[in-house]
């Protein structure tokens, strides 16, 4: 990381010092290059006032003194002047220099003005077109070197150097530190991750208070995921506490009865059969026990994984009557069901298998508890705007609110409820499937008042 922000600084730091080099150098070029013209302006207004006032030898004199001062201003200042006829009439200055080839100086009267050798090595040469009114039009040419020039951009650049190499040797200390301390969060998270055991997942990571950066965002969403496994290890270890003792009933039960029934060599035939009964019926209990743990673990499946395709929520509802009506010859169901003129009306996607059994369950905890009082079993299905929903409403005893906040614990079952069979794996059950769905379930109950379930199926 400091090495990236050193390098990108450093490289923009170069293009800027190369900007501000260039931009000066241009700038001092453009400058001298107008002190040029200026200067012919200047050679034009000496040479023709000295030729208007060369008749007497005083004034020659002081004409020729004037135009050496002139040209000490500037170092290896050089000027001439053409007249009409492209003959060099005027010289004065330091050096040698070439005549003016006459295209430039053609050009220099078309013009007005022209350069002929543009700054090379800090030596340029202009040409101004001067207009006087005896001497007729006159080329004034003025070449100098730009020693001004040369030597402050030679110690703009030693500055720049110099300042550069010492904002990349800041720049590399500060990125190596502001690196530092921006992975020091990251190097406390790993040994902290590096103390969370499977055994003990009641650590968390560290946050800082009032930290929105992206590592504090990264700590508190570890923090969440943390708080989920310790739930799901937490209920997974309630899960098979609960279905390891609710297994062992009908084992112990059957064990027993086997043991016994050996117990002595002969016994009558109604012994036999009582004995056999007993453990068929142990038996059941443990298969009707084991299907409902192999649902709940396949409705806890990726979603992804379990086969979707349109299911008819009437048809599934119908199907569930005529189960549970074998189940409960002697239970009254109320069914309320709306014809649809759409054979689409009750349709949701999902896994018909899994549909059946959360609604089958839904109305066998129904039928089962309505039983001993002989009250009826109301099911309505009904579609809303957004929803499809399944109301299931009994007559049981109805549940406290501290069992109605557990129902949905797998091998929860209420006290007002022990004495009917069952394993408390029926609404747990439906609550995965419809999750599985991306439905919901409700309940609403009170003691003695019966129980109402609704379940909501999106659109």
């Amino acid at each position: 990381m400091a090495l990236q922000f050193g390098t990108v600084l450093g490289v923009t730091l170069l293009l800027f010092a190369l900007v501000i080099y260039l931009a000066t150098q241009e700038t001092r070029r453009r400058d001298f290059t107008q002190s040029l013209f200026r200067r012919t302006l200047v050679v034009g207004h000496a040479y023709a006032a000295g030729q208007n006032e060369h008749g007497d030898a005083g004034s020659e004199v002081a004409y020729r003194n004037y135009l050496r001062q002139l040209y000490r201003t500037l170092p290896a200042e050089l000027g001439r002047v053409y007249d009409a006829r492209n003959q060099l009439v005027f010289r004065e200055g330091q050096g040698l220099a070439r005549a003016a080839p006459p295209a430039w100086l053609a050009e220099v009267r078309r013009a007005g003005q022209a350069v002929l050798e543009p700054e090379t090595n800090f030596h340029e040469t202009v040409g101004l077109l001067y207009r006087d009114a005896r001497l007729g039009p006159l080329v004034v040419v003025a070449s100098s070197v730009d020693e001004d020039s040369r030597r402050q951009l030679r110690e703009l650049r030693q500055l720049l150097a110099l300042g550069l190499l010492g904002a990349v040797a800041v720049l590399g200390a500060g990125s190596w530190f502001f690196a530092g301390q921006a992975l020091h969060p990251l190097r406390r998270m790993v040994r902290e991750v590096d103390g969370i055991t499977a055994t003990d997942l009641s650590k968390r990571l560290t946050q800082a208070d009032g930290s929105t950066d992206e590592i504090g965002r990264l700590a508190q969403r570890f923090n969440r995921l943390l708080d989920r496994l310790q739930a799901a290890f937490a209920g997974q270890r309630t899960f098979v506490r609960d279905a390891s003792h609710e297994l062992r009933t009908p084992l112990t039960a059957l064990i027993g009865e086997l043991e016994v029934a050996l117990l002595q060599a002969e016994r009558p035939p109604v012994e036999y059969r009582r004995v056999l009964q007993s453990t068929l019926d142990s038996a059941r209990q443990l298969n009707s026990l084991t299907n409902g743990l192999l649902q709940i673990a396949r409705a806890s499946d990726d979603p992804s994984q379990v086969p979707m395709a349109p299911v008819p929520l009437d048809e599934v509802l119908l199907l569930a009557h005529e189960q549970l009506l074998h189940r409960y010859p002697n239970s009254r169901i109320d069914l309320e069901l709306a014809d649809a003129d759409d054979p689409e009306t009750y349709v949701v996607r999902g896994n018909e298998a899994l549909l059946l059994a959360a609604v089958l369950n839904v109305l066998d905890n129904a039928c089962k508890f309505s039983a001993p009082t002989g009250g009826a079993v109301k099911v309505a299905l009904s579609r809303h705007r957004t929803r499809l929903t399944l109301a299931v409403a009994d007559e049981g005893p109805g549940l406290s609110p501290a069992d109605l906040a557990q129902v949905f614990v797998p091998f929860f079952r209420a006290a007002t409820t022990r004495g009917v069979p069952g394993h408390g794996i029926g609404l747990p059950l439906a609550a995965r499937i419809m999750a599985l769905h991306g439905g919901t379930v409700r309940l609403e109950s009170e003691p003695g008042y019966g129980t109402r379930v609704w379940l909501d199926w999106p659109i």
